[in-house]
């Protein structure tokens, strides 16, 4: 996957987030609802800015960015900031 094409997922994912929310806010979806489809996007999002972040790693040090590779759930949530 090259960075143009999770750039471009990750702008739809964050359209489909704010959508989303915006339905919560209009009544149209009940939050309850909303809250696994929300926290299912915001797992895809995190896993699509890490995956992003190891390819430009990799370029800056050299290293094939084809080489990075999506990073489980539990590990990529599991970072401490």
């Amino acid at each position: 996957m090259q960075e143009s094409d999770i750039l471009g997922r990750i702008k739809d994912m964050v359209a489909a987030e704010h959508e989303l929310r915006q339905k919560v806010e209009t009544g149209q979806e009940s939050s309850t609802e909303a809250a696994g489809q929300l926290r299912d996007l915001e797992v895809s999002l995190d896993q699509c800015w890490d995956l992003l972040r190891q390819r430009r790693a990799k370029r800056e040090f050299g290293e094939n960015p084809d080489e990075a590779a999506v990073r489980p759930a539990g590990e990529v949530e599991g970072y401490l900031q």
